[in-house]
């Protein structure tokens, strides 16, 4: 028997209308976002990620993960795990492929409740593999591009898409993606993607956006996660995490899940590749340092 390979574009969007179904059987609230669910008129050129992009009511995450988890899913990347921003874990089910599901949206500030229904109060439907889905407005599908951007700025697809949302802008429309920007506090992050972070030098967060759009290192990563925290609970919370072995991401690269002693090498070799790479950082900053002091050395 032949097997049947399914187009990725399709199998994203029977993803898609299948978390959807779920959401409608148990009365919780969803939006789906980024790729395929984006309006056509507003997506770049790029090709749409594999896996399915849900935004979650906050209260509805975790009754919707047990039902994913009944009906199939198995989970690959817990929030903790699945980011620098905590915002997302990842589900990977045997026929309809993978999906993110996100409990806030990285750049996002505001109240992740009071976030959702300003991005639910807005919405539209879109039709994906045959079940209308709900998405956010066109305002709300531009701020999330953008800001999904500001991750990345280096990336060209994800600059093509600031290039088509925001570059191509009408005045009006400018106008009420800042206004949308302010409501969700998500001004450091959206200055990240558009070129405009120097305005918030003096952010907690600023740090973790350079990072996030320029690059820097395992450690400057963590020190900037530590200062954008909002409590010290928080802080503390990120700074005992820091020595911690990501056990979902270790699984990934192996292909199963790590032993106690697989754990324990990776615990051992993450200080030596840490310092191996801030050794390499510490040497490109003196480089660049010597190349503008001697620029015909």
């Amino acid at each position: 028997m032949t097997e049947v390979v399914l187009p990725i574009r399709v199998r994203v969007a029977m993803a898609h209308a299948a978390v959807q179904v779920m959401a409608d059987q148990v009365g919780m609230d969803i939006l789906h976002i980024k790729g395929i669910a984006v309006d056509p008129t507003l997506r770049s050129d790029r090709q749409p990620g594999t896996d399915a992009d849900l935004l979650v009511r906050p209260r509805h995450v975790e009754p919707l993960i047990e039902n994913m988890a009944a009906r199939g899913w198995r989970k690959v990347t817990s929030f903790e795990t699945g980011s620098p921003f905590g915002h997302a874990a990842t589900f990977q089910h045997a026929f309809w492929g993978h999906a993110d599901l996100h409990r806030s949206f990285p750049g996002i500030t505001a109240d992740p409740d009071a976030a959702f229904d300003r991005l639910w109060a807005n919405r539209g439907t879109r039709e994906l593999a045959g079940i209308p889905c709900p998405v956010p407005g066109a305002v709300g599908q531009s701020v999330i591009l953008v800001l999904n951007a500001a991750r990345g700025g280096g990336l060209h697809g994800r600059r093509r898409d600031v290039d088509a949302v925001w570059g191509s802008a009408t005045p009006e429309r400018r106008g009420e993606v800042e206004v949308l920007v302010a409501d969700l506090g998500a001004e450091v992050a959206f200055a990240a993607a558009t070129g405009n972070l120097e305005r918030f030098r003096g952010a907690p967060d600023y740090d973790l956006w350079r990072i996030a759009r320029d690059g820097g290192t395992r450690l400057e990563e963590w020190l900037a996660r530590i200062k954008a925290a909002t409590t010290w609970r928080d802080r503390l919370h990120v700074a005992l995490r820091a020595p911690l072995v990501n056990t979902d991401h270790l699984g990934v690269r192996l292909g199963h899940a790590p032993s106690k002693t697989e754990t324990l090498r990776e615990f051992v070799a993450r200080p030596v590749r840490g310092l191996a790479e801030e050794t390499r950082a510490l040497r490109t900053r003196h480089g660049r340092k010597r190349k503008r002091h001697h620029p015909h050395s």
